[in-house]
């Protein structure tokens, strides 16, 4: 006969996917192993089996949670009558929001997707992709004649905002909200700026 499944069996899979990207993002995903996130969970290493086959669909589940939540922030639909500078503003706050408190999901996606079987990075690759996608709309429509013919251009801007934020926790580590606010209002200035240079 099946196991039962418990009533609190989410709550304690979202527990141990949060322990693992610690020892994950600490010891190195090819390093880390089942033991030692069984340990840091304080559970039995047969008990986090109940949960999980393996590091790789722990990994996946891990990075799916953090980055298809991640996506559905940064592409949330805009303010009513926001403008494209408005909306770029609103994406770049939303990116750093969601990193806060996600050190090590962010660390573990930058380090270890690539693990993954290929099937499973491009699930997870189409929420980078989206996420590009609605940046490049929003530069777009903020630079037409610079970035609307020139996907080469367009790319290497799209990438540069990311590039300002995505490394913002290594050398800001902690940073609260206010701080984030500061950091949000800067790369948009620094990329508006930068726009009308082009």
């Amino acid at each position: 006969m099946a196991r039962p499944i418990a009533k609190d069996h989410d709550e304690k899979r979202a527990q141990i996917l949060n322990t693992a990207a610690q020892v994950f993002a600490a010891e190195g995903y090819d390093r880390a192993s089942m033991n030692q996130i069984a340990t840091a969970c304080g559970i039995s290493k047969a008990n986090i089996y109940h949960y999980y086959a393996g590091k790789d669909a722990m990994l996946f589940d891990l990075l799916e949670n953090y980055l298809s939540e991640l996506r559905d922030r940064v592409c949330a639909p805009p303010e009513p009558g926001a403008t494209p500078e408005d909306r770029l503003l609103q994406t770049v706050r939303a990116v750093l929001r969601a990193y806060q408190g996600a050190d090590d999901h962010h660390r573990v996606q930058v380090s270890a997707l690539g693990a993954l079987p290929e099937d499973k990075q491009k699930v997870l690759r189409a929420y980078q992709r989206d996420m590009v996608a609605h940046l490049s709309a929003i530069l777009t429509e903020i630079a037409p004649e610079d970035l609307g013919a020139d996907a080469r251009k367009l790319r290497s801007v799209t990438m540069s905002v990311f590039g300002m934020l995505n490394w913002y926790y290594m050398w800001n580590s902690g940073a609260g909200s206010e701080a984030r606010e500061d950091y949000a209002q800067l790369v948009t200035n620094l990329t508006l700026k930068g726009l009308h240079g082009l």
